[in-house]
């Protein structure tokens, strides 16, 4: 027994109306019985002939396959630097330098588990809440906004947060993780999935995920560089951490601006919207409508036994 692909990919990327529609027929509490005749005739239409790799594609869709892959990326590099270097950063702030080992993994893991509880996990909540009422968008650009300015918080006195006894530093770490998942931490997941027409959806969405990881692999080599202290204490060098958590702000700026600028609302638009060939964009998104879209999804009528 095999899953069957779903009924939009089936329809409109394989142009098998019928299997689609018993694919359909499996999962529905009500039966297909009858499809209409010009609804018939619309989803067997061939689908426009141009591939990924075309001057056709990059005219429709370039722009949004740009916005995507590139405010992915932007988010990675922030995102990951400072997951995988928690403990470089909390060792500076938790005096953790006369401890035993075994103390040291301990306070550290406490304090992701703490960071993880408290900003992380209410983060993707509060997208929960709120992604349907205000937006994909609007989040994407709050979020970076708020991580950048949380990254300049952190950076700028970075001298001082070194001195002094300060447990403040440790608040507005956390709270990067909380606007980065009440932000482009789920946004830039689930905006390619909803963007695309159907036969690209996928494939879009990988090269979106994929330039993510790119950024992750030199936000890594980056903070890598910031916590190499040749002084052998093992603790991250002030200039050069300044100079990183500056630039992860400016990152995050840029995300937003990314966003502002190319990225397409997709709330309230169904996938079927997206199927349209002929809706005419320009470059720049930020002076779009998205509050009326043209009807151009596919009725199915449904029959009721």
């Amino acid at each position: 027994m095999m899953m069957p692909e779903t009924a939009r990919y089936t329809a409109l990327v394989e142009n098998n109306v019928l299997q689609a529609t018993k694919d359909m027929e499996k999962v529905l509490d009500v039966s297909i019985s009858r499809i209409a005749e010009d609804d018939l005739l619309y989803l067997q239409r061939n689908p426009s002939p141009y591939s990924l790799l075309s001057k056709q594609f990059l005219r429709r869709h370039g722009v949004d396959l740009f916005a995507c892959a590139t405010t992915w990326l932007l988010l990675d590099i922030a995102f990951y630097s400072s997951s995988l270097f928690q403990s470089q950063i909390y060792k500076t702030h938790l005096h953790l330098e006369k401890t035993n080992v075994y103390n040291e993994a301990f306070k550290v893991a406490f304090f992701q588990a703490m960071v993880a509880l408290i900003a992380a996990i209410p983060g993707y909540w509060f997208t929960v809440y709120f992604i349907d009422r205000v937006g994909r968008r609007k989040i994407q650009m709050m979020g970076f906004l708020f991580m950048g300015l949380v990254y300049f918080a952190l950076g700028i006195p970075y001298g001082y947060w070194v001195k002094n006894e300060n447990k403040g530093f440790l608040v507005l770490y956390g709270l990067t993780f909380f606007f980065a998942n009440f932000g482009p931490n789920t946004t830039t997941f689930i905006v390619p999935a909803e963007l695309f027409p159907a036969r690209f959806r996928s494939t879009c969405h990988g090269i979106s995920g994929a330039m993510g990881k790119v950024g992750a692999f030199f936000g890594t080599l980056g903070f890598l560089w910031a916590t190499n202290n040749s002084d052998g204490d093992n603790l991250p060098r002030t200039r050069e951490m300044r100079f990183a958590l500056i630039s992860l702000g400016g990152i995050c700026l840029l995300g937003m601006a990314v966003t502002y600028l190319f990225t397409r609302e997709t709330n309230g638009r169904s996938l079927e919207e997206n199927e349209d060939e002929n809706t005419e964009r320009g470059l720049f998104r930020c002076d779009m409508n998205t509050d009326t879209h043209p009807d151009t999804s596919v009725p199915i009528e449904v029959i009721t036994p």
